[in-house]
């Protein structure tokens, strides 16, 4: 589904020339509620309608960016799609009315991206915005890990020194509070026991 130098030609004409793109509010492209919400192997159909009987060309923007031509329509119902052949095992193009029609038979990852419909009106190019169609989002979901338990005979000291998670900010100030915790008796019992030896002494 590479893209051809035609289309390079024209969407670069498009893209780059004042005055030669435009969005055009006669082009309406219709496509399914749960286009961002499609599965793998789902048949995606879209649908590009104009108000004037032109020819249109169907293009996919893929996630990275790459623009690539899908089939083009002819105004008489003639069809061609990527290497000018006229059919493909992945798209179904048709024209109906003044409709026109692309199918992707069997949506895969690589189909995800934008899908514009595009007409040349009086050498003008005009685009459709650009339809979504995405794969759910997969989200990883993160272990569970097991609370902290309390057992008979564990003292306060013991479960400050055993808080999980030595390397964060939260254990590193669970550290200097266990440790003012247990300094602060041990240097109040100390000058009590110099003041209880003083008072021995003079005595």
């Amino acid at each position: 589904m590479d893209t051809s130098p035609a289309l390079l030609l024209l969407l670069t004409l498009g893209f780059c020339c004042p005055g030669i793109y435009a969005q055009s509010p006669d082009i309406k492209v219709r496509s399914p509620r749960d286009i961002t919400q499609l599965q793998v192997g789902q048949k995606l159909e879209l649908e590009c309608r104009t108000d004037k009987p032109t020819g249109a060309f169907w293009i996919h923007q893929d996630k990275s960016g790459t623009l690539h031509f899908i089939a083009f329509i002819s105004s008489v119902s003639r069809v061609s799609f990527e290497g000018n052949q006229k059919t493909s095992t992945r798209f179904e193009a048709w024209k109906e009315g003044m409709s026109y029609h692309l199918v992707v038979k069997s949506f895969t990852p690589q189909d995800q991206g934008k899908y514009f419909c595009m007409v040349t009106i009086n050498q003008k190019l005009y685009f459709s915005p650009g339809q979504h169609a995405l794969l759910p989002a997969t989200t990883k979901v993160a272990p569970i890990t097991p609370g902290p338990t309390t057992q008979s005979g564990i003292t306060e000291k013991d479960s400050c020194l055993k808080t999980p998670d030595p390397d964060s900010r939260m254990q590193e100030d669970l550290d200097r509070f266990c440790l003012v915790f247990l300094w602060v008796p041990l240097t109040g019992l100390c000058l009590l026991l110099l003041q209880l030896l003083a008072n021995t002494i003079l005595l």
